[in-house]
């Protein structure tokens, strides 16, 4: 018996450490948001993973072969947060460096284990000088600023309160400088500020204001009565699978609604798609000879059966013609998108560069298709009535860096001039310009 009890107690002591030598596990080290530049005083939260926890974690941050501990802020379980930069690591210059995570496992093997990062130190602070040029903007409407960025930045452009930001691009001809078009939102107060700023990722920013003038608008409201639409070929052309629940009313209110904020986003991510170059010359050219039937921020609410059910903003022109009607490229650009687009139906969109983009909607046919470049005038559609249109019309808009803007100052030589080609030395103005703007608004609209 004692044999027996020798023997188990003999296996115990080897089955125990091995187990747990068996069972030591590695220690995973994240840096979490990821780290790329330290400026005077950057955070820099750690993440572990390791079932038994961990003895120790150390940062430093290592440069020209020495190494600056960072200060530990907090830690609780497997997270912990460290202060990096000038002001914990005050031998720390504007340069290369690389940032080393240590930890050790609280298991019975003590694992060390640890992870380095490439970084850039950037202390100097970004500067920036704007423009002297006056700068009367409309409400919905857009500009352009010019500015020169110095110190260290690496990101630069306007900023238009704190919802939306536009990014630069080197001026062309005139090194140094740096240009932003802009967009002052339809639904923002006249007393929005706007600045141009310059950056970098430690979080520095540098931000100065220019002289401008907001001029506000009046835009319209009107009462559409869904018992005078087809909603019934309108809801069915669109929700073809008949996915979306609720009655017919029911169903509309959720295409004009939810699906327009989808619909949009799609538009405004195009932005990401646009050129770093001009791609136009002169000003953009109207549907010619066309009726307005709606136009830029108009408000619309809809009712059914006296109710209302909606009401939502119509950001775009509205233009008839004869029905199928050629629709020409409002400037030469590249076709970054041509297929359906929900609420827009069959749809066209053209990117001019520098983030300046037009759309065309409710197209019955294609005449071109996505990566095609084309001219001015030339013609990339049929006039339709699919999507959301109540009728054959274009519905035509143009966006600076994803916002929707109003048409009206692109079709307007002197404008273009005025507020765009003034203020750099390229030459975008060859084309010939419109022949003829829309009428005026038609009494009888067909309304999307």
């Amino acid at each position: 018996m004692k044999v027996i009890i020798l023997i188990v107690i003999a296996l115990l002591v080897i089955a125990v450490p091995g187990y747990f030598f068996i069972s030591a596990t590695h220690t995973g080290i994240e840096v979490t948001p990821v780290v790329k530049v330290i400026g005077f005083d950057t955070p820099l939260h750690v993440h572990l993973t390791n079932k038994h926890g961990v003895r120790s974690v150390n940062v430093a941050v290592e440069q020209d072969g020495k190494s600056y501990p960072a200060v530990q802020k907090e830690s609780k379980a497997l997270d912990y947060n460290f202060e990096t930069g000038k002001q914990a690591q005050p031998a720390l210059h504007d340069g290369k460096a690389r940032i080393v995570v240590t930890a050790v496992s609280n298991d019975i093997l003590h694992r060390t284990d640890s992870i380095a990062e490439d970084v850039d130190v950037m202390t100097a602070p970004p500067h920036i000088v704007a423009d002297s040029v006056q700068h009367y903007i409309n409400q919905g409407g857009s500009e352009m600023a010019t500015f020169t960025p110095s110190g260290a930045w690496t990101e630069a452009g306007v900023k238009v309160g704190k919802d939306y930001t536009f990014r630069s691009f080197p001026l062309p001809n005139h090194p140094g400088q740096f240009f932003s078009l802009f967009a002052y939102s339809w639904q923002l107060p006249t007393d929005t500020p706007i600045y141009v700023y310059a950056g970098n990722p430690s979080g520095a920013m540098a931000k100065t204001t220019f002289w401008y003038k907001i001029f506000p608008k009046k835009f319209r409201a009107s009462t559409i009565t869904l018992e005078s639409m087809n909603i019934d070929r309108i809801v069915n052309q669109i929700d073809t699978q008949n996915k979306i629940p609720g009655d017919l009313v029911q169903r509309f209110v959720y295409i004009n609604s939810v699906m327009r904020i989808a619909n949009n986003k799609t538009l405004a991510d195009l932005r990401l798609q646009t050129e770093p170059k001009f791609l136009w010359t002169g000003a953009f050219l109207p549907m010619v000879d066309s009726t307005v039937e709606s136009r830029f921020a108009d408000d619309r609410t809809y009712t059914w059966k006296g109710k209302k059910v909606d009401q939502q903003t119509h950001l775009g022109f509205d233009l008839a013609k004869l029905a199928h009607s050629p629709v020409p490229a409002s400037n030469d650009g590249k076709v970054i998108w041509a297929q359906d687009l929900g609420i827009y139906g069959n749809c066209i969109v053209i990117d001019h560069g520098y983030g300046l983009q037009s759309v065309y909607g409710h197209l019955s046919e294609f005449l071109v298709k996505k990566g095609d470049l084309v001219k001015k005038g030339q013609t990339i559609a049929k006039t339709g009535s699919t999507g959301l249109a109540g009728g054959d019309h274009l519905h035509f808009t143009m966006l600076i860096d994803g916002v929707q803007i109003n048409p009206v100052e692109w079709w307007d030589p002197h404008w273009v001039k005025d507020r765009i080609l003034s203020k750099m030395s390229e030459n975008l103005s060859s084309s010939p310009e419109p022949e003829a703007a829309p009428k005026r608004v038609a009494k009888h609209k067909r309304r999307r």
